[in-house]
């Protein structure tokens, strides 16, 4: 290998990229590459225009679809400021920071995009035309679709680098085409949307034609939508799978962030002025809603089970910045899904005359329940009531405390009439909550932890 691509792209989503010999990778490596970042849309002003391009090393990957002779090693970067310090401009490191916090509350995210592009004919010149490869419709074949052998080679050269795609196929629109990706970590997945773009460019020009991800390259036919598959695990458990009971629960408040933040993420979820023209047609999303299947709307169930569980945000096009879109969607689902739940919470408490119980059960070193700690703001004093009669003369923070302290979720307890565990009567009281947030009525709801929750001696 002759020569090394180090690749970033700028705050529009658009890859850039420098090729350096391979004589310079030990440099690149101990002290970075310089640029001039007053040259990249939303990076450094001309006043302190130096920045640093470093290689992650993870991110090595073999080229092969250069359209030149022989084949070239390319890394993803990150940004740093000319004291090595992280740039905070640099998308990748919303990414990373978006991640980080999401690894804290004990969830790991999973993503996995389907993209829609569009392949047009060129004239002599080379210069794309309005003509479409073919006039094929939503999953037709050969001879009806002429993209097969496109795809076909898009894929190959994905393979080719590891990458794995899932699905290819033709779409609605004339020479409208269709790849999806399997999910993987939500940088991995960032990172190689671009590659993938510019691997599908690239074999389009190879072959005398030209990709468009334009979201609404012909006014009259289908967009180019980019769904984003999303789930997130804990523990192993993917909690978007409704037979994980206990963590289920917190997959509908993230939904609930995501639907919540929606209006104020659209200036980068669709990020152009063609964006607008898609929504809305061809059942593209036009309203900030949800279903089960219905694939118009802008956050779809899919019918999938067991680890293939996940939310689909079905608004967003291929011209989007991956690493800011992600990030939001995932920060969307965690802060105000989880500041949601707290809302809910705290209007029961105060409803009923709990303000005194607030403080009971901090969240300190010992507590590692994550968001699960947030449903036992109803049960504090159950929980006070346990911790004095089994921990009186022990300190808190020694490693029994810890071990009763978790076993006390899976205690048998009395829930009015019912028999059951802690984490069980958690859910019945949330459930029955989120009845009355349906019916549009929580004045009725009735509250049976103070009342008829009781330790089973």
């Amino acid at each position: 290998m002759e020569f090394i691509k180090l690749m970033f792209c700028d705050i529009t989503g658009v890859t850039k990229n420098i090729i350096i010999s391979a004589k310079e990778v030990k440099k690149a490596f101990e002290y970075g590459i310089s640029f001039d970042g007053s040259s990249i849309k939303g990076f450094a002003n001309l006043e302190k225009s130096d920045l640093i391009l470093m290689p992650d090393p993870t991110t090595i990957n073999v080229i092969p679809y250069s359209p030149y002779e022989g084949m070239m090693v390319g890394f993803f970067c990150d940004i740093l400021t000319p004291d090595y310090k992280p740039y905070e401009f640099d998308s990748r490191l919303i990414l990373k920071n978006a991640v980080n916090k999401c690894l804290e509350y004990g969830f790991e995210p999973k993503i996995g995009t389907e993209c829609e592009f569009y392949l047009f004919q060129t004239d002599e010149k080379g210069n794309p035309t309005n003509e479409p490869i073919d006039q094929g419709g939503y999953f037709d074949i050969y001879p009806l679709d002429k993209g097969e052998k496109i795809r076909r080679e898009i894929c190959l050269r994905m393979d080719e680098m590891g990458l794995d795609t899932e699905t290819s196929h033709h779409e609605n629109g004339p020479g409208q085409n269709e790849i999806d990706f399997k999910y993987s970590d939500a940088l991995y997945a960032a990172d190689y949307f671009l590659i993938f773009k510019n691997i599908v460019e690239t074999v389009a020009v190879i072959n005398g034609l030209h990709a468009s991800f334009l979201p609404k390259p012909l006014i009259n036919e289908s967009g180019n939508g980019l769904h984003i598959n999303l789930s997130l695990t804990k523990d192993g458990l993917n909690i978007f799978n409704p037979e994980n009971s206990n963590n289920y629960q917190c997959a509908k408040y993230f939904i609930s962030g995501i639907l919540n933040r929606t209006i104020e993420m659209m200036a980068f979820l669709c990020s152009t002025a063609n964006s607008y023209q898609r929504l809305g047609e061809f059942s593209a999303p036009k309203y900030v809603s949800w279903s089960h299947q219905n694939r118009s709307q802008l956050i779809r169930i899919p019918a999938a089970r067991k680890e293939f569980s996940r939310v689909e945000l079905r608004v967003s096009d291929p011209v989007i910045n991956p690493y800011i879109v992600f990030a939001l969607v995932i920060n969307a689902g965690l802060n105000y899904g989880y500041a949601i739940f707290r809302a809910q919470m705290a209007r029961i408490i105060e409803g009923y005359g709990l303000n005194p119980l607030v403080g009971i059960f901090h969240r300190n070193e010992y507590n590692q329940f994550n968001l699960v700690d947030d449903l036992m703001e109803p049960f504090r004093q159950i929980v006070d009531v346990w911790v004095y009669q089994n921990l009186r003369d022990k300190e808190y923070l020694k490693y029994e405390y810890r071990l009763n302290l978790t076993n006390l979720l899976n205690a048998k307890i009395k829930y009015g009439n019912e028999n059951c565990t802690v984490i069980g009567a958690m859910d019945k009281y949330v459930q029955g909550f989120i009845k009355c947030i349906d019916k549009k009525d929580t004045s009725k709801f009735f509250c049976p932890v103070v009342s008829s929750l009781e330790l089973e001696s």
